[in-house]
């Protein structure tokens, strides 16, 4: 919708039995904007990553993509989503997993051909298109998982933990992947823990500790001015503070 965010929380709440795993959360990213979901294990990332997916509802609070319920088809249309671990489909090839996905994404025929074709040689997979998903190495994998991710050229991808499994080459390529869909006017949302790689790509950071938004903002106001953003995450989440 015109004018909307391309995600919001409100005051989202989300509790798994007698735990909280987010409190009164709120944050939003502007189209065309590349932000840092930051924090440590249980701090709630997958969580929110989870609701703005439509997988969980929240207890309490909204959650909206432009403006409408995660849940709501229209409002995923164009959503790329990389999950921290890709599921390994049985026996499926590259190229037979890639294509379902572009199936899935609406393409068909030789436009989802061609689309399979370009994501593999973009990521650096074309010559193991026919070679199981299972069979690969984690950082292989995570290359395909990039691939399925790109497919159909999404507006707004959300990515967990992009660069797990990767090496230092892949994770290099990651970065240049990412500053083209950045160029190209795309929203990213990227949960992770490589600290240097989010402040490398990320116009803004979102800092969660135990359920909570302790920091929210450009990097340059998080960061002080002798500071690395390693240096003011530590700083912020023993804290407990902005």
């Amino acid at each position: 919708m015109a004018g909307m965010p391309a995600l919001q929380l409100d005051a989202v709440t989300k509790r798994y039995g007698g735990r909280t795993a987010l409190s009164e959360v709120s944050f939003e990213v502007e189209e065309g904007h590349t932000v840092g979901l930051l924090g440590p294990n249980g701090a709630g990332k997958t969580t929110a990553l989870r609701l703005l997916l439509g997988m969980a509802r929240p207890s309490g609070g909204g959650v909206h993509l432009r403006g409408l319920a995660p849940q709501r088809a229209e409002a995923r249309e164009g959503l790329g989503y990389l999950p921290e671990r890709l599921a390994v489909p049985g026996r499926a090839t590259v190229r037979r997993f890639l294509g379902l996905h572009a199936a899935l994404a609406g393409l068909d025929g030789a436009d989802r051909d061609r689309e399979v074709d370009e994501m593999m040689e973009r990521v650096g997979v074309a010559d193991r298109a026919g070679d199981r998903l299972a069979a690969l190495s984690k950082g292989l994998r995570q290359r395909v998982g990039f691939a399925q991710a790109f497919l159909a050229r999404p507006s707004l991808l959300l990515l967990d933990e992009p660069t797990s499994g990767l090496d230092p080459l892949g994770i290099r390529d990651a970065r240049a992947w990412l500053a083209a869909e950045k160029a190209r006017g795309c929203t990213v949302l990227v949960s992770s823990h490589v600290l240097s790689e989010v402040e490398r790509v990320c116009d803004r950071v979102i800092i969660l500790h135990e359920g909570k938004v302790v920091a929210s903002g450009a990097t340059a106001q998080i960061v002080g001015s002798e500071e690395s953003l390693e240096d003011a995450f530590v700083r912020l989440v023993r804290g407990g503070a902005a």
